[in-house]
């Protein structure tokens, strides 16, 4: 069998309606850490330490959102949490701060895995994901 061409993801770019919104979702809610900007991109780099995101600001002042029933792309980001608790935190905190939830913590099938699923301030939809383990 041939080895794969690839070794995982470097980054993920996501175009978003406000670049700073955005970013303090994840650096202030999330604690993830800005890497850098690019004022002439305009970009706003971000990571938890095991991935990261470019944050590219949409061209326009009218972006359209993405509906994932009807559009090609991006269906969802999925992110992995460490511990049960963990997820239950970031619902918590998430809906403390006027995220919109779309789901809360739940099993997946049978479980023991869990997740959410919430959006970040452009529209994305953001899962939360517990292995169970």
């Amino acid at each position: 069998m041939d080895l794969p061409l690839t070794q995982g993801v470097h980054h993920i770019g996501l175009t978003v309606a406000d670049l700073e919104e955005s970013a303090q979702f994840f650096t202030a809610l999330l604690g993830w850490q800005e890497i850098k900007r690019r004022d002439d991109y305009p970009a706003i780099f971000v990571s938890d330490g095991a991935i990261m995101l470019t944050l590219w600001a949409a061209q326009t002042d009218t972006p359209t959102r993405f509906d994932r029933k009807t559009n090609v792309g991006l269906h969802h980001l999925a992110i992995r949490v460490d511990s049960k608790a963990t997820l239950f935190e970031i619902h918590d905190k998430l809906s403390t701060h006027g995220v919109e939830i779309e789901f809360g913590p739940e099993l997946i099938r049978e479980g023991p895995a869990m997740h959410m699923m919430c959006y970040e301030p452009s529209g994305i939809r953001i899962e939360f994901h517990w292995t169970g383990v």
